[in-house]
């Protein structure tokens, strides 16, 4: 009688074992919670990561192919494409991460105000160091911060110089054709009032009516908006002063139009109209302008003042923290700017590589342009990257800067008190970070 008790006792332990052997195995079908991760059904598990996207052009559609194949490589990994405005990321972004459930990535283009939110690359990488080496030196600021790389690049921009080749060629003015022989300020300003006089181009240039674009003078003559640490304005420099002066004297001698800065006229619209022969602008005009028949144009090298320099700026991937998929998100960023799938990412979306190695795409348009873009970056001064990543200072002073480059033009100011009066901005923009 005992042993079968004993008997019975075994087989009913034997049972409950099963049962939860068989409940755990069930229940690994399951979402796993905060972490997003589930299983794909075949006992691996899956990870969803959500990916916050805006898109300027058809980028959009070359990220949605490069995803597809990622996730072909990686069955482990779903990528969840959640497209926005660009006006409306920072908005979106804010709320998913104050709300609790930040995205694994974003495309962004202000990493200094995302910073403190974002993963820290740096353990994902063989070596920071390495990492860093692939890509232009002057986007250092914007994704290293605090020692930690914040962010990855995934495309640059560059402002140029753009030129209607039918004014020129009808002036007799050749331009610059290599990095060897770029115009000084006064050789430029000469060729412009040529090809006004000898052309009949009706302004010498129209210039994009933003800090960023006006910034390029700046830099060109030595200045700076921000101190190299970042700790005080420097604009009210004498290389600042200088420069405002040259802006007002450019609008005085009618090179440039005041319908622009004053009157708020579409620089791309006067620039089509083929009276002007010459467009500051971003490489992005490139694409913008391939559709103009009634004239030639082309893109030449900006004209140096104590150096050259252009202004570079760009897209980044960021990855934020608790998101639950923090390694899967690194691993994507690495896939993404990898030589190969950068590559492919920049040329077919008509951008610029951030990649030292893929500085020469085979663009279907414009190659030879893109090239005189890169070449303005190699020779761009590195405060220019380090002004413009200080995102969360600029943002503050931005549209100051511009009023008061305005208020010179309609001589309501002097230029050392509209850069002084932005100096101010400036040093109570960096008193209460």
């Amino acid at each position: 009688m005992k042993r079968k008790t004993n008997l019975k006792l075994s087989l009913s332990l034997v049972l409950i074992m099963t049962l939860i052997m068989l409940t755990a195995c069930g229940n690994a079908g399951t979402n796993t919670g905060n972490t997003g991760k589930t299983d794909s059904g075949g006992g691996t598990e899956k990870a969803t990561l959500d990916f916050l996207w805006f898109s300027d052009g058809n980028e959009g559609e070359v990220m949605k192919g490069i995803i597809k194949d990622y996730e072909q490589a990686n069955a482990n990994v779903k990528i969840n494409l959640i497209e926005v405005g660009f006006k409306d990321l920072q908005t979106k972004l804010k709320t998913m991460i104050s709300g609790g459930k930040p995205p694994a990535l974003s495309r962004i283009t202000d990493t200094g105000s995302f910073a403190n939110q974002a993963v820290d690359l740096t353990p994902y990488v063989d070596s920071a160091e390495q990492f860093e080496g692939q890509f232009i030196d002057s986007l250092k600021p914007y994704y290293v911060i605090n020692d930690k790389l914040v962010a990855a690049p995934m495309d640059v921009t560059a402002n140029g110089l753009i030129y209607n080749k039918t004014l020129f060629d009808k002036a007799g003015v050749k331009v610059p054709t290599s990095p060897d022989d770029v115009w000084t300020w006064d050789e430029y300003t000469a060729a412009l009032k040529e090809v006004m006089a000898k052309g009949g181009a009706r302004y010498g240039m129209v210039w994009d009516v933003t800090p960023h674009r006006w910034s390029t003078l700046l830099y060109q003559n030595g200045g700076s908006i921000l101190t190299e640490d970042g700790k005080a304005a420097a604009i009210n420099s004498e290389a600042g002063i200088r420069t405002m002066d040259m802006f007002k004297q450019l609008h005085k001698d009618g090179i440039m139009p005041d319908s622009v800065w004053l009157g708020g006229e579409n620089p791309n619209n006067l620039f089509r109209s083929g009276t002007v022969a010459a467009h500051w602008a971003g490489n992005w005009m490139i694409s913008n302008y391939k559709d103009i028949t009634d004239f030639e144009w082309g893109v030449t090298y900006m004209p140096k003042g104590t150096q050259r320099s252009s202004v570079p700026g760009g897209k980044f991937l960021m990855a934020f923290k608790d998101s639950g998929n923090e390694k899967e998100a690194a691993e994507f960023i690495k896939y993404l700017t990898s030589k190969e799938v950068n590559s492919k990412y920049n040329q077919e979306s008509l951008f610029m590589s951030p990649r030292k190695d893929s500085a020469v795409l085979d663009y279907s348009f414009g190659k030879e342009m893109y090239q005189v873009f890169s070449d303005e970056l190699k020779n761009t001064s590195p405060l220019a990257a380090n002004d413009w990543s200080r995102q969360t200072i600029i943002s503050k002073i931005s549209t100051d800067l511009k009023n008061n480059i305005i208020d010179v033009l309609s001589d309501k100011a002097t230029s050392q008190e509209a850069m002084d009066k932005t100096a101010k901005l400036i040093n109570d923009a960096i008193a209460n970070q």
